[in-house]
């Protein structure tokens, strides 16, 4: 299902992970869920993976994850401040310690001007800490959007264990 590299990327995270002692949530919107798929496709991540919300609708973001629906309504679903706010959640409905939040566009529709097709938001979160990155990857298909949507993720995860 998930390339090598991919996998790779994943067992390295949950051994840093394991060795300190941390939990992860996971809180997806345009990756519907692939995040947490690839961390439980390594055998024994149910040691560090905590949870996994997918919350696609902004309903499921209020009412799951507390976003304020304000902060939808203001800046909109596919933003810096909701992807932020989807990390902090997940991080305070689970017992993790680190938390990775994806909100994007991944297309072939729903994208504007201002918010175009491959726009998405990661966001990992961890105690204070906030690393939160924009990736502008472009109409580049629905699949591939996802795909690096997912490494990013582990990029992010990668960078508050070091």
């Amino acid at each position: 299902m998930f390339g090598e590299v991919l996998l790779a990327q994943a067992r390295e995270l949950l051994d840093h992970a394991r060795a300190q002692g941390l939990r992860i949530v996971t809180a997806e919107s345009c990756t519907g869920g692939l995040i947490a798929a690839l961390l439980t496709e390594i055998p024994g991540s149910s040691d560090v993976v905590e949870r996994g919300f997918v919350t696609y609708s902004n309903e499921a973001k209020e009412d799951l994850l507390g976003v304020p629906g304000n902060l939808i309504r203001q800046y909109g679903a596919v933003s810096e401040p909701v992807a932020r706010a989807m990390a902090e959640g997940a991080l305070k409905y689970s017992l993790a310690h680190i938390a990775v939040a994806v909100t994007g566009i991944a297309g072939p529709g729903g994208g504007t001007a201002e918010k175009p097709v491959g726009l998405v938001y990661v966001a990992a979160y961890r105690q204070d800490r906030t690393t939160l990155k924009e990736l502008r990857l472009g109409d580049i298909g629905r699949s591939e959007i996802r795909s690096r949507t997912v490494a990013e993720a582990m990029a992010l995860l990668q960078n508050l264990l070091a």
